[in-house]
């Protein structure tokens, strides 16, 4: 039986086949059974769980991203993306695939943040979405800074394909990111943002994953069940490479 989620946004996809950005399905049927705790959770999850920033009543962008998770040689892994320093927004910060959508991604309360997702993560890093099987959408958050409402997709990569980045000017580096590194309380920090706010961060695969991205990481291994107690107070500056 579907989820009140994998009805709203997948109507037709059989158990275990991937969804491309035409069809917008979305099932949680058929995957490995180490997601199971991670698709539980997004069926439940409600938003102040995820972050204390959440989209204003009205206005704001509607985008979305691809929380892609993979098995690689290490095991689990997520694939993430490092911006292009010379971007006018967010520049230089490690993030999931994603962007704005499009008109033709359709309905944004609907299945346009699904497919905004695989399309911008082909865009970005020239995945295969027809390899990628989403398991389940998260609820809406905020991004004070760029004014975007955010939608996260979950997809496992159920055939991965090649990936790097596609357009120099966007997209610095694309890496994938073992999970057991992003539990590892060695690799756990937190930052504080110029405007006061503190939150977790990451250091892994030489980059410093913080702000919305690893936001939403520290969430899901939280959780999940996933996450190992770390040292809160073992602070690293933004500036940390300088």
């Amino acid at each position: 039986m579907r989820s009140a989620r994998e009805q709203q946004y997948g109507k037709e996809a059989d158990a275990g086949e991937p969804a491309s950005g035409r069809e917008a399905a979305v099932t949680a049927e058929g995957l490995p059974g180490w997601l199971d705790p991670v698709a539980q959770v997004a069926a439940t999850i409600e938003p102040p769980q995820l972050s204390r920033f959440l989209p204003p009543e009205s206005g704001g962008r509607q985008s979305a991203v691809l929380i892609l998770f993979g098995h690689g040689p290490s095991g689990p892994e997520l694939l993430l993306m490092e911006r292009a320093g010379t971007l006018r927004s967010h520049a230089g910060q490690p993030s999931f695939p994603g962007g704005a959508l499009d008109p033709e991604d359709g309905d944004p309360e609907g299945s346009g943040p699904v497919r905004a997702a695989l399309r911008e993560a082909q865009e970005e890093t020239g995945l295969d979405p027809s390899g990628v099987q989403v398991f389940a959408v998260l609820p809406r958050l905020y991004i004070p800074v760029s004014g975007f409402v955010v939608t996260p997709v979950l997809g496992w990569w159920r055939r991965p394909s090649p990936v790097g980045a596609v357009d120099q000017a966007e997209t610095a580096r694309v890496f994938t990111v073992p999970v057991a590194d992003l539990t590892n309380p060695a690799h756990r920090v937190t930052t504080r943002h110029p405007s006061g706010h503190i939150g977790p961060a990451f250091l892994v695969e030489n980059a410093l994953v913080w702000g919305f991205t690893a936001g939403v990481i520290d969430r899901i291994l939280h959780y999940a069940g996933w996450e190992i107690p770390w040292d809160r107070d073992k602070a690293v500056p933004l500036d940390w490479r300088s």
